[in-house]
């Protein structure tokens, strides 16, 4: 296995990996990427370098990477980043990415920690607490992946994913779009939401049959203000968009027990009950959320 050192842009010796470095890695350890997971390695220097900088990775961040795969972007963050967190589930690549960071950037070995788990289930990382998220998400598991880690760890100040072009532009997508829908209100609910840029296929190997987008995410420098609890709006969100092509006085009937009762929640939000899920704000679900509470409540 190839420790030798790529090259940087400005042509000098450096510790990132390149495509042979990627291929050789992959072959030794017997590593084909799988659909199944939605492996697509990066291959690019120049690419987990641009990722790095547009996360605005600090000195001081302790950031968490979601599927490092054979260690592109964790060495890219570990040049920079105080220290970083990978979570893999892959057997062979958790075992070998420690070696890989020994191997390629021994300074900086001390300041990396790998945990071997579903970042699904993920619930506690080691040493301090994160305040970065960035990385390269498998497109069939992005949405509830990135979600979850939000909900986990508040301490995670600004995120940068990579994902399929289409899910990058559901996640930051603003009310009234056409794909604006559950991704776009529940990451507004956690954060400012906005595309950071588009990444090509042929930095990828093997290069996937989409393209991939960066979404930006930094969050709420306060929650938002209200009474209802994330549970509470999120099940607003999702019934809203069960039955998207319905107004919310029908589309929120199962939610609210009835129809009558969904129109009296929508009025008291001050949200009509003939809009549509796709033209709220996340305010406006958590107002609704709000409503049913208090008219339940016998508030109102």
């Amino acid at each position: 296995m190839s420790t030798s050192p790529t090259t940087d842009a400005a042509g000098e010796p450096g510790p990132l990996l390149g495509p042979a470095d990627i291929r050789e890695l992959a072959a030794a350890l017997g590593v084909r990427p799988t659909k199944q997971r939605g492996q697509n390695f990066v291959i690019d220097a120049n690419t987990v370098r641009r990722i790095v900088r547009t996360a605005g990775v600090r000195p001081d961040d302790v950031v968490v990477e979601i599927g490092p795969g054979l260690g592109s972007l964790t060495l890219a963050l570990l040049e920079v980043a105080d220290r970083v967190i990978a979570v893999e589930i892959d057997d062979v690549l958790a075992g070998a990415l420690p070696a890989t960071v020994g191997a390629r950037l021994p300074e900086r070995a001390d300041r990396f920690a790998l945990v071997h788990s579903d970042a699904l289930r993920v619930t506690e990382l080691p040493g301090p607490a994160p305040t970065a998220l960035v990385a390269n998400l498998p497109y069939n598991v992005a949405v509830p992946v990135l979600l979850h880690m939000l909900a986990t760890f508040p301490t995670i100040e600004r995120t940068l994913v990579m994902v399929q072009a289409e899910v990058a532009d559901r996640l930051a997508a603003p009310p009234g779009s056409k794909v604006y829908g559950v991704p776009s209100v529940k990451a507004a609910w956690y954060a400012e939401v906005k595309r950071a840029g588009s990444i090509g296929r042929n930095v990828f190997w093997p290069a996937p049959n989409v393209d991939s987008g960066l979404v930006s995410l930094v969050r709420r420098a306060e929650p938002l203000a209200t009474g209802a609890s994330r549970e509470e709006v999120f099940a607003v969100v999702d019934a809203a968009f069960a039955q998207r092509r319905k107004t919310l006085r029908a589309a929120l009937a199962g939610w609210a027990g009835s129809a009558a009762a969904a129109e009296a929640a929508l009025v008291a939000a001050g949200v009509s009950p003939q809009a549509r899920g796709e033209s709220l704000t996340v305010e406006e679900f958590a107002r609704i959320a709000e409503a049913k509470s208090t008219i339940q409540g016998g508030g109102l």
